[in-house]
């Protein structure tokens, strides 16, 4: 069955505006500026011990103060003085990988390898943090949650569905308090000790799954050899910028892959659209997944892995702008996607310098939504160093 591209439904007693359609969200986002959209007050309840008052959720001024705080932390100056931190995670990682392979396990799950490293990265570029057990505790406690809401979601909008896994919402909020406790401690601690660094975002991932086309792997390899020597094999800012071929494959990963598949927004006004009313109040899900997919904006090929449809258009070719949403849309666009661009870009740098890879036979092909896309089974693929 075929709703078509915009059509209300429910989610227990919530009823939500279902938009795929690309013009039709564009004359919306040109109505409402991002002071005025909200967040769904259903996800807000729900997502609370994950995301409490911070940026992903506040509104209206909260909003606007929030995003004055933390944006400053990502302009290229601040994310530069970054890079050395990540290069140091990521050869660490690989290191841990080489011993692997020479104990004669070449198969890696590189989606669970991938997340700790970008949560050593977050954890020494966000909060300064040294101790490696610390950072591993946060991290894990926040995976955990994440689990946990998940499982909790799917009553959603039902009443008292919090009631229907009780120990499971106990379970969330526990967590919640644990990693606000220890965050806290460590912002205590930096306070006393007048130091003070930039904050970061956590790297998507799923593009391992599209590296395995070995004709992309070696024209990567052969782009970064280039580049690096014409940098003297200095990774920075300006060795990054001249990967090209690198920033077409993660467009196109980010294209069949968003990492987060939807966006949801509430109308915190009544909103006119040609006649249309979507009155003050109202949920929105926006389907990410659907318009990256969708033949109609990116030809019959949109289910197929092609990077070279961004050779000359920083949209992919897509029949509308809004039709390709990797990281949102309008003043509510994540905020940390230049430093997503950039771990990605060191990471697999590094990674390509190093070794070859293609998909383990154990790989079972399963995207799944928990909070952001994830692969269900992790990704383990087979890595022969070079």
């Amino acid at each position: 069955m075929n709703a078509g591209k915009v059509f209300v439904y429910w989610l227990g007693t919530e009823p939500f505006l279902y938009i795929a359609d690309a013009d039709l969200l564009n004359k919306i986002s040109k109505e409402v500026g991002a002071k005025r959209w909200g967040k769904p007050s259903v996800f807000r309840n729900d997502r609370d011990p994950m995301f409490g008052s911070g940026l992903v959720m506040v509104e209206g001024n909260d909003w606007v103060r929030h995003r004055h705080i933390v944006a400053p932390a990502f302009n290229p100056i601040n994310l530069k003085a970054l890079a050395t931190n990540i290069v140091a995670s990521t050869n660490k990682m690989i290191q841990r990988w080489i011993f692997q392979h020479n104990s004669g396990n070449p198969v890696i799950d590189v989606e669970r390898d991938i997340v700790a490293t970008a949560g050593e990265i977050i954890a020494v570029t966000s909060l300064g943090m040294d101790d490696h057990n610390a950072a591993t505790q946060v991290f894990q406690k926040l995976r955990a949650l994440q689990i946990t809401l998940f499982n909790t979601n799917r009553y959603v909008g039902v009443p008292f569905g919090k009631y229907f896994k009780f120990f499971k919402t106990l379970e969330a909020k526990k967590l919640g308090k644990e990693i606000d406790e220890l965050l806290l401690s460590i912002i205590q601690a930096r306070m006393s000790n007048n130091s003070s660094k930039s904050k970061g975002s956590q790297q998507s991932d799923l593009l391992g799954l599209l590296l395995q086309e070995n004709d992309w792997q070696k024209q990567l390899r052969d782009e970064i050899q280039q580049v690096l020597a014409q940098h003297k094999h200095v990774i920075d800012l300006a060795m990054l910028s001249g990967l090209t071929k690198m920033k077409w494959v993660m467009n196109e990963a980010l294209r069949l892959y968003p990492p987060s598949p939807n966006v949801q927004r509430q109308a915190r006004d009544d909103i006119h659209i040609e006649g249309l009313t979507v009155p003050k109040g109202t949920n929105m899900w926006i389907d990410v997944v659907g318009m990256h997919h969708d033949k109609e904006l990116w030809g019959e090929d949109a289910n197929e892995f092609k990077p070279e449809r961004f050779m000359e258009d920083v949209n992919g070719g897509c029949k509308h702008k809004m039709g390709y949403l990797p990281f949102g849309f309008g003043g509510r666009m994540c905020v940390g996607r230049n430093l997503t661009f950039m771990e990605y870009k060191i990471v697999l740098t590094l990674v390509l310098s190093k070794f070859s890879f293609k998909l383990s036979p154990s790989y079972h092909h399963s995207p799944s939504i928990m909070l952001s896309l994830r692969p269900t089974h992790g990704l383990p693929l087979v890595l022969q160093p070079l």
